[in-house]
């Protein structure tokens, strides 16, 4: 089964993909962060600072390498999110700015002005998204939701605040029905998450959710999740 963990930011994506992969035993696919990808797309940049062109680089080059690791694993993993999500960050920087941090004061579902830099933006992310749309509906069997319902990290290297997430949120759920994707939403603790995910899903545990949370939390620190300003190229 080719399962993605769908949810927007600091819902625990990544974690409860390390997790459910242990209590499944299925593989997870790979493909570096977007913090990752920026020493070498936008060297000496923070994400906040990008061009609409170094965004694309970015969100192309990720779309690239999650496809890359989907295909090797056809006969069944586990995802950390999809290309939808690299699509919607570029959607939704349309409409709050190529800086959100910048127009964090805006009201629910005010947009900034389109300048021609966002207008050029908005064509070529409505042209992605259509290729991506039909790639994560030939790639994936199910998605689990995870409910917005933690409080937004504040590692300082992502340009989201809750007006980024509640609508980045929203534009996934919307575009779940639109591909008609079986989609599950869950809740709670990791634990709870599995046992939820397993149920719904009718697969069969390999281990106790506690063991799966716990090998988890040992490969989640060997995560290196250092700031952009913080990495170099190698």
């Amino acid at each position: 089964m080719r399962i993605g963990i769908s949810g927007t930011y600091s819902s625990g994506k990544t974690f409860t993909s390390i997790a459910l992969s242990h209590y499944m035993g299925l593989p997870r696919t790979r493909a570096r962060t977007m913090r990752e990808i920026l020493p070498e797309a936008a060297p000496g940049k923070t994400l906040e600072e990008c061009t609409a062109a170094e965004l694309i680089q970015m969100i192309v080059t990720r779309h690239v390498e999650r496809a890359v690791y989907e295909d090797r694993l056809s006969d069944g993993f586990i995802s950390d999110g999809s290309s939808l999500q690299e699509w919607i960050y570029g959607s939704v920087r349309v409409s709050l700015g190529l800086n959100p941090s910048a127009s964090a004061q805006l009201k629910a579902w005010e947009t900034v002005e389109k300048t021609a830099e966002l207008a050029f933006f908005e064509e070529v992310m409505a042209s992605l998204g259509n290729s991506f749309k039909r790639h994560v509906k030939d790639s994936f069997d199910v998605f689990v939701h995870l409910k917005n319902e933690l409080p937004l990290s504040a590692d300082g290297h992502r340009p989201v605040n809750d007006q980024f997430r509640n609508m980045s949120d929203s534009i996934l759920q919307r575009t779940m029905d639109e591909l008609g994707i079986p989609f599950h939403v869950v809740s709670g603790s990791v634990e709870e998450r599995l046992r939820q995910i397993a149920s719904l899903l009718n697969l069969n545990p390999r281990m106790a959710p506690e063991d799966a949370t716990r090998l988890a939390s040992e490969e989640y620190a060997l995560l290196d999740v250092r700031s952009e300003g913080d990495r170099v190229l190698q």
